[in-house]
């Protein structure tokens, strides 16, 4: 079905990066599609089931660990927390041997929540990836791995150039 949906596409006259930022933006859509349907499932977005996800993880962690392992701003997270923290599906401490560490933990609600939660893509998606062999898999990963540097790359490029004027 994957194969049959990219064949059925003509592209043939249009550039190779045309076709690239087509299907990211088809990505793009297809997580905003399951992170709706994860509203309406458990009542949490995508970034906020991913970072529930990774304070379980991990068990105790700060605000900055958590973006920088979901690579969300600090600030998105820090307001993700604020609004989760009143949902009581984790707690926000100060840290007793360094008082300016702010240290996060699920509640017993959140890891409800967690242990319950449906994958954060499409079950299809990650049946389908898993069905994969090892190496593609891997080219996969190093492929989007690869776009994503160069997207990073030129935004820094661009955001140091408008420093400039």
């Amino acid at each position: 079905m994957f194969k049959a949906t990219i064949l059925q596409e003509d592209f043939s006259d249009r550039a190779i990066s045309d076709r690239v930022i087509i299907f990211l933006r088809k990505i793009n859509r297809a997580a905003d599609i399951n992170s709706k349907k994860l509203i309406k499932q458990i009542g949490l977005t995508g970034p906020q089931l991913l970072i529930l996800q990774e304070v379980a993880r991990r068990k105790e962690v700060t605000a900055g660990e958590i973006a920088k392992a979901i690579s969300l701003s600090q600030a998105t997270v820090t307001g993700i927390l604020e609004r989760m923290e009143k949902r009581e599906l984790l707690t926000r401490t100060r840290n007793e041997n360094d008082k300016r560490r702010i240290m996060i933990r699920l509640t017993k609600t959140g890891k409800k929540i967690i242990k319950n939660a449906p994958s954060l893509m499409h079950e299809g998606f990650v049946e389908g990836l898993n069905s994969l062999q090892d190496w593609e898999q891997t080219m996969i990963l190093s492929a989007l791995q690869r776009i994503f540097a160069i997207i990073e790359d030129k935004t820094s490029e661009t955001l140091a150039a408008d420093q400039l004027f």
